[in-house]
């Protein structure tokens, strides 16, 4: 008879997901999950195969906090803009883990959820077919794409400070655009590029 299981799969992903808040995602392994679980590494191949579905696990968690729930009724540039902050916020709670969404969202029943109110929302504005193909994709990828910039190479960190201090004669634009970032935001960098990005979708 095969032994019971005694763990859950939320519990699972609770465990990998603090590895990788605390090590990073080079720390996530089914040895560093089952020493946070209290188990056995061999333990642990009895309620998943490998590393990947860890992975999985970890990416329904983390999604699972974003509202999907479509906004009131309103212009849908608004309605977009909440539902790229709702997906920021959470994304970025847990910001070691945001290559992970990228890789495995498609399997992830939250992640389809946002993506399904997105593709509402955007059809009832009179985008469809392939160009509601691109606005997804652009949605998603700026949205992943800030958020990993926000946390792992912001505006207020040394490589701005790197690039302001670059030979003007050189690097003109690139020194003079890096001063004026010191006083950006990331709010306002979100804020601004999902607008931009809006702005050409309509």
């Amino acid at each position: 008879m095969p032994r019971p299981r005694s763990h859950t799969p939320d519990q699972l992903a609770a465990a990998a997901l603090a590895v990788i808040d605390r090590d990073g995602l080079p720390g996530l392994t089914m040895r560093a999950v089952a020493t946070e679980l209290g188990t056995s590494p061999m333990a642990l191949y009895r309620y998943v195969p490998g590393r990947e579905e860890l992975e999985v696990l970890v990416v329904e968690l983390v999604l699972s906090r974003v509202d999907t729930t479509p906004p009131p009724p309103g212009p849908w540039h608004g309605r977009i803009t909440v539902l790229a902050h709702r997906f920021r916020d959470t994304l970025g709670a847990h910001p070691a883990a945001l290559p992970l969404s990228l890789t495995h969202r498609h399997r992830s029943p939250s992640g389809l959820r946002w993506s399904e109110t997105v593709l509402g929302v955007l059809t009832e504005a009179g985008i469809e077919a392939e160009e509601r193909v691109i606005a997804l994709r652009a949605l998603v990828a700026y949205v992943i794409g800030a958020t990993q910039l926000e946390h792992l190479g912001p505006l207020a960190g040394p490589g701005t400070t790197a690039i302001a201090g670059l030979p003007p004669h050189e690097f003109p634009y690139m020194s003079a655009t890096a001063r004026d970032a010191r006083a950006v935001t990331p709010d306002r960098e979100f804020e601004g590029g999902l607008q931009l990005l809006l702005r050409g979708l309509a």
